[in-house]
């Protein structure tokens, strides 16, 4: 006789399980048609039987649940191993429904009278559905300590002195985005030590007042300025390009510039990562072959390269560097300010006045000689290269709203007169003469928006470059195209010529563009100095070669490449993988994830969907999916290298893309934004006017939001640059802001922003998107300290040595449009307890 139930408990209970038995039991089938993991499939048919089970009110259902809980655990240990948060979203809502099976609102409407004596589910299968829900905490436990992903190691000690500057800036400075022209994001500065980092304190902050959102901003108005330190003041720019001059030991502001920046709505970024300084110490004279004081008008003609109409565009009508400003007639010292409307500033740092003396009336218009000349089309987001007659410059071109843009002509002036010396064109690299008026640049040619380092001993400048857009399509490029897209080139500083060149990415379709300022270190390799640079890049390579010759230190290998481009496009045959690479192991649907099951499911479902064959998979008309990125695993933020270790300080990230071709019938419709797209507006990204596609960009997600990868997706890692081993490395940053629930989960978290290091053996890094400050052992890469930030900190450090005597560590708090990071606008300054 069956027991009179008053409980709705498994009834209810049978509901929900056969309502997502069905959902998993649709998308498992679909998965295994699409021949992957058949265990979702499998799931399903157990949780519709359980359900069936709960519904008869048989106490079979929690036998049936105990053997899918010990089959999902057996699973995920067989797919992930001991690692939590894969193995939290193969099981979380598995182990959620068993706690809910075991409660005595289901319980007590289980069971049957049998010989008159009442069987109930708490023996037998809820004992055995206890034991399994216990195992499988056991486990979780036990993956909750243990980190798979980590590496654990020391790097070199220090040996000897740091190496004298040969740049000339002084100790406690910091002059030049990466310090010094070498960019190493290195300080020999030694005050701050492991021992002594957790004491540090706030010592000022300031406000500029310059925050995003305001009427006519890109979305992408970000706060990434690297300060420079001179002297005894601070100067850095604002992302609505203001230049400001503090006090580097109160943070007290002593001087505003405002350059009126024109066109803001037409941008595609609106940002400004540093300024660049001259000392004004008397230079040698400038070599006969570069006619450093020559006016553009009396140069050599040249060889006529533009596809453009003979006569010039007209150039933009862009306002007067001093108009409402103070001027200075003559400046021994400069600042230069890049300005998102097309021109170079050159400013007193004492008063803030505009150097009329420089260019005309304080400016050099960059709009000169261009082609296509439109708003927006190109701007310098990153600080120009100074030396000591020479400020060189680039710039950024849109990536994917036409075939028809500017010129990514590198251009280097004279650092007193603001007159044109040579013009470095990747269409026309022979040709570097400065092109007379009525002449124009190669249109659309690669581009250099990062930054560039130099070395005036060897008188080079060596310049990271994009690709020609579009990105993803190039079945229209050129043999110079070819040979410099994607590539680190060695300028002659005398000439501009090409001294050499080194390709990181043959045939680019991925936006694969060389982000990061290169890193110039000597090296000892079997007893002898060698001079390096190092090249990180978006692929995950670091490349270490011979800065004379750019021939690679660390062996360099051509491996294959996945083939197979829309036609009439071709992909490369090999690409090049150095020794030190941070390559990421090719995703499979084991590397899949969500918030709970059905999450991951639909990622397995959208990777089996999508065109994936490894890294350098080719855009295709279905969908590739591109890791890493062109996020980058590395981006402008660069590496920070330490000359007496010889080692790199690194900061890898790792999230996955889609790239999908979209055909085009004509040349004005939009295939991707879609909609009516006003005059004036923001500049269509990805359309791609004048090519045969357009793309569909875009972060590889679940439906929830979340990357349908597995984390971590950021780390800290240290590199020897002489072995290229990479010696450790660790999972850094949570989740505490980019979750929907702000818990600090230590899962890894993208980066963007670089770090620094000191001779102290502290770096320094606030670029992951949770709002900190971090401190790091150099040796084995150990977080030491942390702080705080009020915004994203997506910006590289600097620090520097007091008037006080104390070595101060600052940051810029701001946030980044695009990664939704908090907006900001704090400078803050951090220092030991005074007397400490």
């Amino acid at each position: 006789m069956r027991v009179s139930q008053h409980s709705y408990g498994p009834s209810v209970m049978a509901v929900i399980l056969a309502l997502l038995g069905l959902a998993l039991a649709a998308g498992g089938a679909w998965l295994v048609v699409l021949r992957g993991s058949g265990f979702y499939l499998g799931a399903a048919l157990a949780m519709l039987t359980t359900a069936w089970l709960l519904w008869r009110r048989r106490p079979a259902a929690l036998w049936l649940y105990a053997f899918l809980t010990i089959a999902t655990l057996a699973w995920a240990l067989w797919e992930a191993g001991l690692d939590w948060w894969p193995l939290a979203a193969r099981g979380d809502i598995i182990f959620l429904l068993g706690i809910a099976l075991l409660t005595p609102w289901v319980t007590r409407g289980l069971g049957e009278i049998s010989n008159g004596r009442r069987v109930t589910a708490l023996h037998g299968g809820g004992l055995a559905l206890s034991c399994t829900l216990a195992v499988a905490l056991v486990a979780g436990a036990a993956a909750l300590f243990n980190d798979p992903h980590s590496t654990e190691g020391s790097l070199p000690q220090a040996q000897g002195a740091v190496p004298p500057d040969t740049q000339g800036v002084p100790a406690g400075d910091w002059w030049a985005y990466g310090r010094t022209g070498f960019g190493q994001r290195y300080s020999p500065l030694a005050q701050i030590t492991p021992q002594n980092v957790e004491k540090l304190e706030v010592a000022w902050t300031y406000q500029t007042g310059d925050l995003r959102g305001r009427p006519g901003d890109p979305v992408e108005t970000t706060f990434e300025v690297t300060p420079l330190k001179i002297g005894d003041r601070l100067f850095l720019c604002t992302p609505h390009q203001n230049v400001i001059a503090l006090n580097a030991d109160t943070g007290r502001e002593i001087w505003r510039y405002d350059p009126k920046i024109q066109n803001q709505l037409a941008l595609q970024h609106l940002t400004c990562r540093g300024l660049s300084y001259h000392e004004g110490r008397p230079g040698a004279a400038a070599p006969a072959s570069a006619p450093a004081t020559a006016p553009a008008s009396a140069a050599p003609t040249g060889e006529d390269i533009s596809t453009a109409p003979e006569q010039a565009p007209p150039p933009l009508n862009l306002p007067h560097a001093a108009d409402g400003a103070r001027a200075v007639a003559s400046c021994p010292r400069k600042l230069f300010m890049p300005t998102a409307d097309g021109r170079l500033i050159a400013l007193d740092p004492e008063s803030g006045g505009v150097c009329t003396g420089f260019g005309e009336g304080g400016q050099i218009n960059l709009w000169a000689n261009m082609p296509n000349v439109k708003p927006g089309g190109y701007y310098s987001t990153s600080p120009a290269v100074v030396t000591r007659n020479l400020v060189v410059v680039g710039g950024t071109v849109l990536d994917n709203v036409s075939t028809h843009e500017p010129s990514g002509v590198i251009r280097a002036f004279d650092v007193n007169s603001g007159a044109l010396v040579w013009n470095w064109d990747s269409g026309n690299p022979d040709e570097t003469a400065p092109l007379p008026p009525g002449q124009t640049y190669t249109p659309s040619s690669p581009n250099s928006w990062s930054v560039s380092s130099v070395d005036e001993d060897l008188g080079m400048v060596y310049v990271p470059l994009g690709n020609q857009p579009p990105d993803q399509w190039g079945a229209d490029r050129g043999p110079n195209v070819e040979r410099f897209s994607s590539s680190v080139v060695a300028l002659d500083l005398a000439t501009g010529r090409v001294r050499w060149v080194f390709q990181t990415v043959h045939h680019d379709l991925w936006d694969y563009d060389v982000p990061s300022q290169p890193s110039l270190i000597d090296l000892t390799i079997d007893g002898r100095t060698v001079p390096a640079l190092v090249q990180p890049t978006k692929q995950g390579e670091i490349y270490v070669l011979n800065r004379e010759t750019g021939e690679p230190i660390l062996p360099v290998t051509e491996v294959p490449a996945p083939q197979g481009a829309v036609l009439p496009d071709q992909t490369a045959p090999t690409q090049p993988v150095s020794r030190l690479s941070f390559e990421p192991p090719p995703l499979n649907g084991a590397e899949m994830w969500g918030a709970t099951l059905f999450d991951q499911l639909a990622c397995r479902i959208a990777l089996k969907r999508l065109r994936y064959d490894g890294r350098y998979t080719p855009p295709s008309l279905q969908g590739s999916l591109v890791y890493p990125g062109n996020f980058g695993v590395f981006n402008w933020g660069s590496i920070a290298v330490d000359p007496q270790r010889q080692v790199a300080f690194t900061t890898p990230t790792y999230l996955a893309f889609v790239s999908q071709l979209v055909p085009r019938q004509d040349t004005t419709t939009l295939y991707v934004q879609g909609g009516n797209r006003p005059e004036g507006s923001l500049p269509a990204l990805n359309e791609n006017f004048g090519a045969p596609y357009a793309v569909k960009l875009y972060p590889f997600t679940s439906v929830l939001g979340l990357p349908c990868q597995e984390p971590p997706w950021g780390y800290v890692a240290g590199a020897d640059l002489r072995t290229g081993e990479i010696v450790w490395r660790h999972k850094n940053g949570t989740t505490r802001d980019a979750a929907p629930v702000p818990l600090p989960f230590p899962m890894g978290v993208p980066n963007l922003g670089g770090p620094i290091m000191t001779a102290g053996g502290v770096a320094f890094l606030s670029g992951t998107i949770d709002y900190y400050v971090r401190a790091y052992e150099v040796t084995s890469g150990r977080e030491l300290w942390k702080a705080r930030l009020p915004a994203g900190g997506q910006a590289t450090p600097i620090t520097y040595l007091g008037r006080d005597g104390r070595q101060y560590v600052v940051v810029v708090a701001g946030g980044h449009g695009s990664l939704g990071t908090k907006a900001g606008d704090s400078v803050i300054a951090y220092a030991l307890p005074r007397g400490s």
